[in-house]
């Protein structure tokens, strides 16, 4: 399994599908996985707009990424993003089936991510929202990346400016330099 992190306009969801697409390889949204759903109860939350129970997010990609059983790798994009689903990720191994075998954090300044969000065009991507946004990422992101770290996991940041093309060349040579791919 591959790991995507990084903040919203940092080019996870972009850089997920290209490679998936390029290597014939599964790529996994957890906001996709809730939004495809036909489970009542996490629809009701998510139109309320609360928060999806951890646990039913991480047993509905536990059912992907099995699924996924017969595709080499798989990328998760939005998943883990809490500390209890990153432990559900490494503990619950025999339940799915893979390793992570390598966490991708795009690195993408502040100014970069609110020329990017500003583009998109979203009615919540506002600069307080921006703010508080990458304020929650920090808070989140910090602690499962030490976690990950400390089960041996490799993680690497990667500079998420330039053309799409740039940075997926960048990923694709961290790739390489992990043995993920082969060159």
């Amino acid at each position: 399994m591959i790991v995507f992190f990084g903040p919203a306009g940092a080019g996870k969801s972009v850089q997920g599908q290209l490679l998936a697409a390029r290597n014939d390889w599964r790529w996994l949204s957890a906001g996709q996985l809730l939004r495809d759903t036909r489970d009542a109860e996490v629809l009701e939350a998510m139109q309320s707009g609360q928060l999806v129970d951890t646990d039913k997010v991480s047993e509905l990609m536990g059912e992907a990424i099995k699924r996924a059983g017969n595709i080499s790798r798989v990328i998760l994009d939005g998943f883990p993003r809490q500390f209890s689903q990153a432990e559900w990720l490494i503990e619950n191994k025999s339940h799915h089936g893979r390793d992570i075998q390598l966490v991708v954090v795009l690195e993408v300044p502040k100014s970069e991510l609110l020329k990017r969000l500003e583009v998109r065009g979203r009615i919540d991507d506002t600069p307080d929202a921006i703010d508080e946004r990458l304020k929650i990422y920090r808070t989140e992101i910090y602690p499962i990346l030490t976690y990950l770290t400390e089960q041996g996991v490799n993680i690497v940041h990667i500079d998420g400016v330039g053309t799409v093309g740039q940075v997926h060349d960048r990923i694709m040579e961290e790739l390489q330099a992990y043995k993920v791919v082969e060159q």
